[in-house]
């Protein structure tokens, strides 16, 4: 059973940082990528940034690419999100998820995910 467990989230000021951290188990990640997607209140989840197993593929939103930095830790079957001058609209639940192979945009190509972890942003 694969488990995903997202931590790190809180409620901070604009302009402020957060790391947000999940935690993979329940087999190997050898070839799985990892990504990381949000969703607002009343909105669809949306593509965050994913990274594949080396991590020399990473992609971002638009939105948050120059904001935004995905890596992960192979050894502690862990990714992280540096999250680096929050703005209000970045106030969501943030899902981390896994899937085989390749990183994507597109939510439905994942398989597992976890239970998210609040951010909100204060203006």
């Amino acid at each position: 059973q694969v488990q995903l467990a997202e931590s790190g989230g809180g409620l901070v000021q604009a302009g402020g940082s957060l790391r947000l951290s999940c935690a993979a188990s329940g087999r190997t990640f050898s070839n799985y990528a990892m990504g990381w997607f949000r969703q607002a209140p009343g909105e669809e989840r949306e593509f965050v940034a994913a990274i594949n197993w080396s991590g020399s593929i990473i992609n971002y939103a638009d939105s948050v690419k120059d904001r935004f930095t995905i890596s992960r830790d192979n050894a502690k079957n862990t990714v992280y999100l540096q999250i680096n001058g929050l703005k209000p609209e970045d106030t969501a639940v943030y899902y981390c998820t896994t899937r085989k192979n390749w990183p994507s945009s597109f939510s439905r190509e994942y398989d597992y995910w976890g239970q998210g972890t609040q951010v909100t942003v204060s203006s």
